[in-house]
C-alpha cells in the first residue's frame, strides 16, 4: 500500500481501536469480576459468572435465538433467491435501480421499520381501517407471535440475501449456459448444473449476513414478540440495562465468538471479498 494511503488510513484505525477493540477488551475482562455497576472498588475476580450460561433462561434464549435465524435464513434464501434471479433475468437496462430500491429499508431506522410492522400485525391497523371502508375485512393478529417475529426478521433481512445472490449471479459467464445448452441441457438442468452452483457463494455470504443480525438482534423479538419470545440479545440488554455488566459481557463474548467464527467462514468462501462488491 502506497505511504500517503496508510497516513489516510491512520485516524480510521484509532477510531477503530477506541470504539471496537477497546469496548471488546473491557468486556472481556468484566466477564471475570463481579461488580456493582461500573465501580471496582469492592469488584472481586470470580470464574463462577460463567454459570449464567447453564441457566434455563439462557438457554431458551439461545435455543429461541439459533432456531429462528436458522428458519429466517431459510426463508430469506428461498425468497432471495427468487427475487435475485428475476431481477438477474430481467430485460431492464438499468438493474441497478430496482436493487437501490430493494435495499433502500436497510438505510432507514430499523426501530421505526419494526415498529410499523407491528402496527401492521395488530387487528386495528392502518391497512385494515383502510381495506375496511372499501367493505373488505382484512384482520391481521400475528403481533406478540412466533410468526410475527417470524415475519419480521425476514422481511427486514431480507436484501441482505438478495444482494450476495445477485451478485454471484452477475459473475457468471454468459458462455458457460450457452455451453450447456449447446450440449443439449434443458433450461431446467442448465439452472441446477451451471447457474445454481456457480451462486452457491452468494448464497453462503447472504446466509452469514442474514444468521449474524438475526440470531444477536432484539429490536425485533422485543417489539413484535411483545417480550414473549427470548432471544439471547434481549437478554444482552436486560443484563446492561439493569447494570449487570459482567452477565452481559459474557453473553456479547459468546455472541462475537460467533460473530468471528462467521467472518472466517466467509474469508474462506469469498477470500477476494468479490460477492460483497
Amino acid at each position: 500500500m502506497n505511504e500517503s494511503f496508510k497516513k489516510l488510513a491512520k485516524p480510521y484505525q484509532i477510531w477503530l481501536y477506541i470504539l471496537a477493540l477497546f469496548p471488546v477488551v473491557v468486556m472481556f475482562g468484566l466477564m471475570f469480576f463481579s461488580t456493582e455497576g461500573i465501580s471496582f472498588d469492592e469488584a472481586s475476580f470470580k470464574l463462577g459468572n460463567f454459570s449464567y450460561l447453564l441457566e434455563v433462561a439462557t438457554l431458551q434464549a439461545l435455543g429461541n435465538s439459533f432456531i429462528y435465524a436458522f428458519i429466517t435464513t431459510f426463508l430469506t434464501i428461498i425468497l432471495g433467491y427468487m427475487v435475485a434471479y428475476r431481477i438477474f433475468r430481467s430485460r431492464l437496462t438499468n438493474k441497478f435501480i430496482i436493487l437501490v430500491i430493494l435495499i433502500l429499508p436497510m438505510w432507514s431506522n430499523l426501530l421505526l421499520r419494526t415498529q410499523a410492522l407491528g402496527n401492521i400485525m395488530e387487528p386495528n391497523n392502518i391497512l385494515s381501517n383502510l381495506f375496511g371502508r372499501i367493505g373488505i375485512n382484512l384482520s391481521i393478529n400475528i403481533l406478540g407471535k412466533p410468526i410475527g417475529v417470524l415475519v419480521g426478521l425476514t422481511i427486514t433481512y431480507l436484501p441482505f440475501m438478495v444482494l450476495p445472490i445477485y451478485t454471484s449471479l452477475e459473475k457468471i459467464d454468459f458462455a458457460l449456459e450457452e455451453a450447456a445448452l449447446d450440449l443439449g441441457a434443458t433450461e431446467l438442468q442448465k439452472f441446477w448444473k451451471v447457474v445454481f452452483p456457480l451462486s452457491i457463494k452468494g448464497i453462503i455470504t447472504g446466509s452469514i449476513l442474514v444468521f449474524l443480525p438475526s440470531l444477536s438482534g432484539f429490536a425485533i423479538p422485543e417489539i413484535l414478540g411483545k417480550s414473549n419470545i427470548l432471544f439471547i440479545g434481549n437478554l444482552i440488554e436486560q443484563a446492561f440495562r439493569n447494570m449487570r455488566y459482567y452477565e452481559g459481557s459474557i453473553y456479547a463474548i459468546i455472541i462475537l465468538i460467533i460473530i468471528f467464527a462467521a467472518l472466517m467462514i466467509i474469508n474462506k468462501v469469498d477470500k477476494e471479498g468479490e460477492i460483497l462488491l
